[in-house]
């Protein structure tokens, strides 16, 4: 049996399935760009790995990550969301991801989806990098500042460039698997 090369950032068999299934795979759904979304402005400061071992929780919790239903939280809705075990309660977060939800639709209703107004900081391609080691991979780039600053100009909260970069990976809108791992090849 031939042993497979991977990025070097998995820890664990919940990671390795993420890497090798969904990491890099192009998002052209409103519905996974909201849970992206989401997901990704409550992992800021904390570990994709916590983020993934809660993630049915944060389905639960956000309605299966429909933005038409999340944007309809009521105050009520929150103070509930927050007592929930099974996310990161933080008040901040749970807000964020109303304000966010609404700011989404606001999108969706400009552009068609949001799918086509997010695909054009990368002019609607993946940007296929060629990273030897992870610490060739930026925190942020200039197509991540411009998606920042225009999702933030557009109301949403926890939008820093940062976690654009981060949605922008796990949503294929850049392949930043190493060259060496087998999923850079396939994603190309």
């Amino acid at each position: 049996m031939t042993e497979v090369t991977r990025c070097g950032w998995i820890k664990d068999p919940l990671m390795m399935r993420y890497h090798d299934e969904e990491w890099g795979l192009p998002v052209h759904d409103d519905r996974r760009h909201h849970e992206f979304l989401i997901l990704d402005a409550f992992q800021a400061g904390l570990s994709w790995a916590i983020i993934l071992k809660k993630r049915e929780g944060f389905r639960a919790a956000f309605a299966d990550f429909d933005p038409e239903r999340v944007a309809r939280f009521t105050p009520a809705r929150v103070q509930k969301i927050l007592k929930d075990p099974w996310i990161i309660r933080n008040k901040l977060k749970v807000a964020c991801a109303v304000t966010n939800a609404r700011a989404f639709l606001r999108i969706q209703e400009e552009f068609g989806t949001f799918d086509q107004f997010i695909w054009q900081f990368t002019r609607g391609e993946t940007i296929q990098n060629r990273r030897r080691s992870l610490k060739e991979v930026p925190p942020r780039t200039r197509e991540s500042d411009a998606m920042s600053k225009a999702l933030i100009e557009r109301g949403f909260k926890f939008a820093g460039s940062t976690i654009c970069y981060a949605y922008m990976q796990g949503a294929g809108m850049v392949n930043d698997h190493v060259v060496s791992c087998f999923r850079h090849a396939q994603l190309k």
